[in-house]
């Protein structure tokens, strides 16, 4: 099973557009994003159209089109990266209902229901308290550092 990577690549796209803001406060292009996360554009607007949805990017037409954050990076978490992204449950318990018959299917739901509920929280507090600023800002720190093995 692969692992989903739609936030690391949002969280890409935004920690970006905080490094790029500083220099010019215009929006920026797909294009322009896509070439720092290496993948088609048509992914990088997929990814923009659910974090404008989310309240965290903005879209401008005509002479000046392109993106912007809505707010300031300092201002966004990871739990709002998330969230616009529609994630959902990490974890999910049986498609149908087990064998009531059984110890185990009687009894597993409930159990899991309350470990799930716990992973779900700690990850949801662990991503509330990171912004994206902060992100962008342990990037460029370890870029000065030695490369990692």
């Amino acid at each position: 099973m692969s692992a989903n990577s739609r936030l690391t690549v949002a969280t890409h796209i935004l920690a970006w557009m905080a490094l790029v803001t500083r220099e010019n406060p215009d929006p920026v292009t797909s294009d322009r994003i896509a070439a720092s996360v290496n993948t088609n554009p048509v992914v990088i607007r997929r990814t923009l159209g659910l974090l404008a949805k989310g309240g965290l990017v903005e879209s401008f037409r005509g002479i000046n089109a392109g993106w912007r954050l809505t707010r300031s990076a300092d201002a966004i978490t990871l739990l709002d990266v998330f969230d616009a992204l529609e994630e959902g449950a990490h974890f999910a318990l049986h498609p149908s209902k087990p064998s009531q018959a059984c110890p185990i299917g009687r009894g597993i739901g409930s159990t899991l229901s309350h470990v799930y509920d716990s992973i779900e929280d700690g990850v949801r507090k662990s991503l509330a308290a990171i912004t994206i600023e902060a992100v962008l800002a342990d990037t460029l720190a370890s870029r000065s550092s030695k490369p990692r093995r």
